[in-house]
């Protein structure tokens, strides 16, 4: 029988006060054994969960992708990913298209080859899709706030007087001085008197 092979990720973020990815680790190492898994590689960030761009979490999906391993197992899920539900759920589900399956240690229903699989995932998108409807909601809120308060969003207009431009380039001035003199961009200076001259 083949042995199902293994990738431990464990990740500690430098606000953690007393964790140590080796605890992780030497717990995780020791679960495998039991279990009579077989750990190929492991991964260790020492970074903050709630961005996706963390080098060892990057390194392991590029493997699961070339199918290196079977399973990615982690301590707990707040341990895999802190970005979200949202976020958290595609990470997953972009496993299980790399026909990878995962595993939380601390979480047992947690298991992408368990009981409760489907489960868990259905509720993950029911609160997913909670979460992403909140934040659409802060969003719209957000913007009828500063709308009630007199504020547009967007870059803010930028005042520009023709003739002033016009008038300090006919008193010799070069476009540099003229756009720092009237806060312009040296661009629209050019065009104002190109529209001129045209």
């Amino acid at each position: 029988m083949e042995c199902t092979r293994v990738a431990i990720y464990s990740r500690v973020s430098t606000k953690d006060k007393g964790q140590d990815a080796q605890n992780q680790l030497r717990q995780l190492r020791e679960f495998c054994d039991r279990q009579g898994y077989l750990v190929v590689q492991e991964y260790v960030d020492y970074a903050s969960g709630k961005r996706s761009d963390r080098e060892a979490f990057q390194e392991m999906f590029s493997a699961a992708s070339r199918r290196e391993f079977d399973v990615v197992l982690f301590w707990a899920l707040d341990r895999f990913s802190r970005e979200g539900v949202f976020e958290t759920l595609q990470h997953l589900q972009r496993l299980t298209a790399y026909g990878v399956g995962y595993r939380s240690y601390t979480e047992q229903y947690l298991d992408s080859c368990g009981m409760f699989r489907d489960a868990v995932i259905s509720i993950l998108a029911a609160v997913a899709k909670q979460e992403r409807v909140r934040l659409s909601e802060r969003t719209v809120a957000g913007l009828e706030r500063a709308k009630a308060a007199g504020r547009v969003g967007g870059r803010p207009k930028v005042i520009c007087d023709r003739h002033k431009v016009l008038a300090l380039r006919g008193a010799g001035k070069s476009l540099g001085q003229i756009a720092s003199e009237l806060r312009l961009s040296k661009t629209t200076v050019a065009r104002i008197t190109a529209e001129v001259t045209a």
